[in-house]
């Protein structure tokens, strides 16, 4: 069931009793996990808070403390399965769903009594009708033997053949209906795609409340970028969110422009801003930023030797030395630096770099400290995939969520620092990949499978990893291919899991087009490829186009794939 007062059918719901938070590993969770922290603390709620990266960790904490709590918070889970099917609760249970992934399962929408779904009012959900898709049991005619008595055996025969006749008619109509309900619920459910933030509507409440404090703004806007930098949304959506935030910006950071209350330096300020599409420029060199962001890296094609000269191209045309453009951001000369975004943009639109300009907001602290939303967005998520082992499992979780409180920089640090490793790691990938043909045209879809020993390989064991190494594949795949048929394909690929275990980890990417609206079919196209073949598949992850997959099973699983979608 919607909730439609957040307020009301929600937070004072839960606001005298204990409640289990389940949330899942992915930055926009973590963001929102902050706001209802920050507001449960204003409020003294008592909770409990599990970290959950998949389906089988959701039912092993549920089952663990569903004796200790009536009350379930799940933040970015749970909304796109039927839960009450997964979980098998009590009946005094129950779950309030905030889950930016689509589209919702059907159960959970027309479930009034314990599915709670706290989703934004504006957002576009496509929900089948209630008779379209459900409908009670009807019970079995009467029998037609039931006739009035003293009636002619004429007038038994002509009620026979009327009862028989409806009959057939209802079961016609069953079936009809069935088969509409089938049709119906696989339009619906056929794509993958992403709702509006999960942290923003925590944050609609924290201010529908009067309870909105300028860092739970800054989190809401950390977990819309976060959508952004993934590619789970389209840039119209990215767009609309970013104007929604701003006008909260303005409201909470007005009084710095005002010299007379102007705040002290050591104060937090959030401002609006046009950025350049860069990856950590400020915190690493800009050559280095350039070289691995994906989106000048596809566009100036780095991989190749004729790439890396209209790199050096492109910096002469800006006039920007080399000595200059290789030392740290924050050591540049400030002449350069105050007219940078200009000299890049104007130098940009000559190199086919036209959208190298972005909306975004960053964050001041004291003299040193300013962070861009996507600076914030990679350092956590390199922290949360961090694949040196430091102590039990939920380590990397915490670590994540502390990088994002202001008095934790040397966490922040840290993660920014991984950050680079990982997004060369990814670059260094693509290139490779690229250079040695290893994407391969399987018909419906491309194929790409990175092998035991490649450099940096496990840390693309991660999904969050795989994923951004995947997209950016695709993007500088659609530059370098001269095949137009080949550009409008969408990916698969699979890097090696867990060795031992002889297990991969596929995930699928939707095509790389300009209109393209982000919706991913390769989830229900991967449980059907698994079904037809009975290979050994685990759906463990949240976001249902990515799977793990036994390494002997690969290869009846994709021609299985290959023959559905052709």
């Amino acid at each position: 069931m919607f909730v439609s007062d957040c307020r009301r059918e929600f937070y004072d719901v839960i606001v005298t009793q204990r409640v289990l938070l389940l949330v899942a590993s992915d930055v926009d969770a973590l963001c929102a996990c902050k706001i209802l922290q920050a507001l449960f603390q204003c409020d003294h709620v008592q909770y409990t808070l599990v970290p959950v990266s998949g389906w089988q960790e959701l039912e092993t904490a549920f089952l663990e403390h569903k004796d200790q709590f009536k009350y379930f918070v799940l933040i970015n889970c749970g909304a796109n399965v039927d839960l009450l099917e997964i979980l098998q609760p009590e009946e005094d249970t129950v779950f309030f769903v905030c889950d930016s992934h689509r589209p919702i399962n059907v159960v959970n929408v027309y479930n009034d009594t314990q599915i709670k779904l706290l989703v934004k009012k504006d957002d576009d959900l496509d929900v089948p009708a209630y008779d379209d898709i459900f409908r009670d049991e009807e019970e079995e005619e009467e029998d037609s033997e039931n006739e009035s008595e003293g009636s002619e055996p004429s007038d038994k025969r002509r009620r026979f053949e009327e009862d028989v006749i409806e009959r057939t008619m209802k079961r016609r109509q069953r079936r009809e209906w069935e088969a509409r309900r089938r049709e119906i619920l696989f339009d619906y459910e056929q794509y993958e795609y992403h709702g509006t933030s999960s942290a923003m509507v925590m944050f609609d409440l924290a201010w529908m409340m009067s309870k909105d404090l300028n860092d739970m703004l800054w989190w809401a806007i950390v977990g819309l970028t976060d959508q952004w930098v993934q590619d789970k949304i389209t840039q119209m959506k990215y767009v609309t969110d970013i104007g929604t935030l701003q006008r909260h910006v303005s409201r909470h950071n007005h009084r710095n422009e005002d010299e007379e209350n102007s705040l002290s330096i050591d104060c937090m300020r959030i401002a609006f801003e046009y950025d350049l599409r860069l990856a950590l420029y400020q915190h690493w060199s800009l050559y280095e930023s350039l070289c691995n962001t994906s989106y000048t890296s596809a566009r100036l094609k780095l991989w190749s030797v004729q790439g890396q000269k209209r790199l050096q191209e492109f910096l002469a045309d800006m006039g920007l030395p080399l000595k200059q453009v290789k030392q740290k951001f924050n050591s540049m000369d400030i002449s350069l630096k105050e007219n940078l975004r200009e000299m890049i943009e104007e130098s940009a639109n000559k190199f086919g770099m036209k959208d190298l300009r972005v909306q975004t907001f960053s964050i001041h602290f004291g003299f040193k400290n300013k962070f861009s939303a996507s600076d914030i967005v990679y350092a956590t998520t390199s922290l949360m995939e961090n694949i040196e082992k430091e102590g039990p499992e939920t380590t990397n979780f915490i670590k994540a969520l502390d990088s994002l409180s202001r008095g934790n920089l040397d966490k922040l640090h840290q993660g920014l620092d991984l950050a680079k490793k990982q997004l060369r790691a990814i670059q260094q990938t693509v290139a490779s990949c690229i250079c040695t043909n290893l994407v391969i045209s399987q018909g419906p879809f491309l194929y790409c499978s990175l092998m035991e020993g490649t450099p940096d390989v496990k840390l693309f064991s991660k999904p969050v990893s795989l994923c951004l190494l995947s997209k950016n594949l695709l993007k500088s795949f659609v530059c370098s291919t001269k095949n137009k048929r080949c550009k409008l394909l969408p990916l698969i690929m699979a890097a090696p899991m867990d060795v031992e275990q002889g297990t991969v980890i596929m995930v699928g990417i939707p095509p790389e087009t300009e209109s393209s609206d982000k919706k991913n079919f390769f989830g229900r196209a991967f449980e059907k490829a698994a079904d037809s073949t009975s290979s050994r598949t685990l759906h463990n992850h949240f976001d249902m186009s990515v799977i793990e997959l036994k390494t002997e099973d690969r290869s009846k699983f994709l021609d299985a794939l290959i023959s559905l979608l052709s």
